[in-house]
């Protein structure tokens, strides 16, 4: 598929005191979880439930590839925003661009990620679900 020109999902997230290191700054792999919640909130808000997906056909998606450019720092109780857009969806992947910025319009990360869709018992590649992909091509 071609890349997509839809505005990204945004999604809202605080810096609490289990997100950072002693010194208060964001700790690094934090961020991966910040970019994870805004990609499952981005699936809910299409419709998928993961979980029924899981049970109902044994399919999931998993991070493949990720590449983070860390260009500033966020701090303890800041309030960031968290985007998502899809820049390419093959048959079993989305290839998504993500950034966090803090609330004042610093951009603090840039992101790239691959998630695939996996059969979760054999942890093979499997189609995305036509239904998923019909989804995703409307918003």
């Amino acid at each position: 598929m071609s890349p997509t020109s839809r505005s990204p999902f945004s999604w809202p997230v605080r810096v609490y005191w289990e997100d950072t290191d002693a010194g208060g700054v964001v700790y690094h792999a934090s961020y991966l979880r910040f970019l994870e919640r805004a990609r499952s909130e981005w699936l809910r808000g299409l419709g998928v439930d993961q979980l029924a997906l899981k049970e109902t056909t044994g399919l999931g998606f998993v991070v493949h590839r990720m590449e983070i450019d860390f260009l500033r720092a966020a701090l303890l109780d800041d309030e960031l925003m968290v985007s998502v857009e899809v820049k390419e969806r093959r048959s079993a992947s989305i290839l998504f661009t993500q950034s966090i910025t803090r609330a004042d319009g610093a951009a603090l990360i840039q992101a790239q990620v691959r998630a695939a869709c996996v059969d979760l018992k054999r942890m093979r590649p499997a189609p995305i679900p036509v239904d998923i992909t019909g989804r995703i091509d409307r918003a």
